[in-house]
């Protein structure tokens, strides 16, 4: 009976633990091929998407980006990488550079900094 205890005890924990990994997990809903970007951490907030460049954010995204998502399509010498550029007309420095399928939830230095983007070869 001790055996059977240990072993029920122990699978408890094991399902708790990934219980818990899953659910503090949050990937983010951004359609394939697309680069998106979120005025909160995580995630959340206003999202805007784009399968191209964007050299002039709006009003609503503009220096109010916290969590950004790279879902774009890779392949020989296609522009896969996105860089976040702190000031429209990709002007200013670069704020954030996502390889595809990296997902940043926040970023200290990037948060509320980006002001247009443009798809790359690489970082």
């Amino acid at each position: 009976m001790k055996r059977l205890t240990t072993l029920l005890t122990a699978t408890l924990i094991t399902a708790g633990a990934v219980f818990a990994t899953s659910a503090g997990a949050q990937a983010a809903d951004c359609r394939s091929g697309y680069f998106c970007v979120w005025t909160d951490v995580n995630f959340d907030g206003l999202k805007i998407e784009h399968s191209g460049d964007d050299h002039w954010w709006e009003g609503d995204m503009f220096k109010h980006d916290s969590s950004w998502a790279n879902h774009g399509l890779s392949g020989p010498g296609v522009k896969d990488h996105v860089k976040v550029y702190e000031g429209r007309e990709l002007l200013g420095r670069v704020t954030l550079c996502l390889a595809p399928g990296q997902e940043v939830g926040y970023d200290g230095g990037a948060n509320d900094q980006g002001g247009s983007h443009t798809w790359s070869t690489g970082c």
